[in-house]
């Protein structure tokens, strides 16, 4: 739902979220919060220049290719969003400063400074709720198909940070509910491809497990949050390396 007068999307932006696979077999669900860097037109470039709009303050470079190939390999749902987290992070609540952020890393975002109360309720409704309430939805009918979900979210983090270089590769996050990442870097360990950490380079003390508490913990269902380094997934080889893998660790940690 957009609320009247927003002009938040329009009928030429569509609809804010993508559901792929929708029948899938598998217990997994996946989400790709940070899929795009499309801007819907209302907003024009944010002030921005082309250089940010490219970079990873404006979407997880690599994740959705890596996550549509984990989504083939496992025959697993998944749902992403259509536009920028610079518009709305789907990652974070409606309260978080970092939902509609006034910067990132190094830039200043002038078409999010000094939004109005009404300003954020209008992104909110029109991202962020039909984003949360699709995965709902999608949860709901799993349930009463007699269907599993385990939620399992797809990142990527840029390997320079503030100008600090980053070792680690591959990330394996969670939040209060470490079932399925402790399995997963067991099976990491067993098959290490990648420098893989827990909680790295973010972890929940970051803010950036929201959509695992909202649909994992409040559910009591498995989940996982992954990061991977975008400069392995640059291109279709790095993308398709990366799916193999991650698809592997999860049936493994499954089939455990």
């Amino acid at each position: 739902m957009v609320l009247a007068g927003s002009k938040i999307l329009s009928e030429a932006d569509g609809d804010c979220v993508e559901i792929e696979r929708v029948g899938g077999r598998s217990p997994v669900l996946l989400v790709c919060e940070h899929a795009s860097n499309v801007l819907p037109a209302h907003f024009g470039d944010l002030g921005l220049p082309s250089e940010a709009l490219s970079s990873h303050i404006a979407w997880d470079p690599g994740a959705l290719p890596v996550a549509r190939g984990i989504s083939e390999g496992l025959d697993a749902t998944l749902v992403y969003q259509r536009f920028s987290r610079l518009i709305y992070d789907c990652n974070r609540p409606p309260s978080s400063p970092g939902a509609m952020p006034e910067a990132s890393e190094i830039y200043a975002i002038p078409g999010n400074t000094d939004l109005t109360a009404e300003e954020r309720l209008a992104r909110t409704a029109a991202l962020y709720v039909p984003f949360h309430d699709a995965i709902r939805g999608l949860i709901r009918d799993r349930r009463a198909r007699g269907q599993d979900s385990i939620i399992v979210t797809i990142h990527s983090f840029t390997p320079v940070y503030h100008g600090r270089e980053r070792a680690v590769e591959l990330g394996i996050l969670h939040d209060e509910d470490s079932r399925l990442a402790d399995r997963m870097l067991e099976a990491a360990a067993e098959a290490p491809l990648y420098r893989t950490e827990r909680n790295q380079p973010y972890g929940p003390e970051d803010g950036v497990t929201h959509t695992l508490i909202l649909h994992g913990l409040s559910n009591g269902l498995r989940n996982v949050m992954i990061e991977v380094r975008n400069d392995l997934v640059a291109d279709d080889v790095g993308q398709g390396v990366m799916a193999d893998y991650l698809k592997g660790l999860l049936q493994q940690s499954l089939d455990a």
